[in-house]
């Protein structure tokens, strides 16, 4: 009887795994079509008074805290560049679109600064586990710090991503005429949702970007849920064989996990607990970090696949200064040992501090995430 019941099982596991495999293959599908409906939408709703709606964003400053607090409340910075990529792809120029990028990559380091919380009433496990979570925080404190003036003054992602995107480029016609299959793949559900608020006009637009919104959150978190049910175990093995190996296996096992789970919040957020109960160093987890934040960027990229028409190009730019951004900052901060150090002793300060005083780490979460961004927001408005 054992014997049967156990062969009854292995199919229904086996058609478990392929039900997730369709159900994944559905929601990447939902992706594409909601960076197009908000594409569309924005389209829409904005028309020709783009200029005016992009006045509030167009400081830099304020771009990058549109992007921090945007992703410190959604807590998934996949989902807000899907977004900006969307956004993009219905005309918000990639230069206003750059810091918005930069903010996302400060505010999803907030998940993990929370996690470590968990281990607070050990001062001991505290110290550990604070400190593996705000390197990720400081790190990316650090390289908006340095890429920040260096795009203000010169450009540089920009002219980088143009350079990467230019083969795309054709005389006098900016589109990406190899991508327009996903037109017709997409179009049946875009036109779903577009066709009944078409004729509503700026509140049509405004209607189909929410949707939009709505359905890249829905579809990322659904995709993070079952890439983590069908890769925990390669997932668990890749980072049992690769952390604490050297800093180039640790890079490369954090893009990888995170291109798996598709978020860096989670791969980041796996390590505070191993770190905080002495299973992994501060300075072990410190490079898997840098490549969750590489890897973090394939949500983006996939997403810009999606768009096709006038701003195709664009959007596929703005995702390219995401990876390009991350890229740059891993090889200028990690390569150059006296940057590299500034993130742990940066976050072993805090650590410490952190055991002292429990109101200390409330304040910095406070004024990272909120009275600092919410100040400058109010200040640029």
């Amino acid at each position: 009887m054992t014997i049967q019941a156990t062969t009854a099982e292995q199919p229904v596991s086996s058609s478990m795994r392929l039900v997730r495999w369709a159900n994944l293959a559905f929601m990447l599908y939902v992706l594409l079509v909601a960076v197009s409906v908000v594409s569309g939408g924005f389209k829409l709703a904005v028309g020709e008074q783009a200029k005016t709606l992009f006045e509030f964003a167009s400081h830099p400053i304020a771009g990058l805290m549109i992007g921090l607090v945007a992703t410190s409340l959604i807590q998934s910075s996949s989902t807000v560049t899907s977004i900006i990529v969307g956004l993009v792809a219905g005309g918000l120029p990639v230069e206003t679109a750059i810091p918005m990028v930069m903010g996302a990559n400060i505010g999803t380091t907030l998940t993990n600064t929370l996690v470590s919380l968990g281990h607070a009433r050990c001062n001991e496990e505290f110290r550990r586990a604070f400190a593996s979570a705000t390197v990720h925080d400081f790190f990316n404190l650090l390289a908006v710090a340095i890429f920040l003036p260096l795009e203000m003054m010169f450009g540089l992602l920009d002219k980088i991503s143009a350079w990467l995107v230019s083969p795309l480029m054709h005389t006098g016609d900016l589109s990406m005429k190899g991508m327009d299959f996903m037109k017709a793949l997409t179009s049946p559900g875009v036109n779903l949702i577009k066709a009944p608020l078409a004729d509503m006009g700026t509140m049509g637009g405004a209607l189909m970007i929410a949707i939009g919104i709505g359905l890249i959150f829905v579809s990322i978190t659904a995709m993070g849920k079952l890439m983590r049910g069908l890769m925990v175990g390669r997932a668990r093995e890749i980072l049992q064989n690769a952390i604490g190996r050297g800093p180039m296996h640790g890079i490369a096992s954090g893009t990888l996990v995170t291109i798996l789970v598709q978020s860096s919040s989670t791969t980041t957020s796996l390590m505070v607990p191993l770190v905080g109960t002495g299973v992994l160093k501060v300075r072990d987890v410190y490079p898997f970090t840098l490549g969750a934040n590489i890897g973090t960027c394939i949500t983006a990229l996939l997403a810009a696949t999606a768009v096709t028409g006038e701003f195709a190009v664009f959007a596929l730019q703005i995702a390219l200064v995401h990876l390009a951004f991350n890229v740059l900052a891993t090889l200028l901060i990690f390569g150059t040992p006296f940057l590299r150090e500034l993130p742990l002793k940066g976050a072993f300060f805090l650590g410490d501090l952190g055991t002292k005083s429990k109101t200390a780490v409330g304040a910095y979460i406070a004024l990272v995430f909120l009275v600092i961004p919410g100040s400058i927001l109010a200040l640029t408005a």
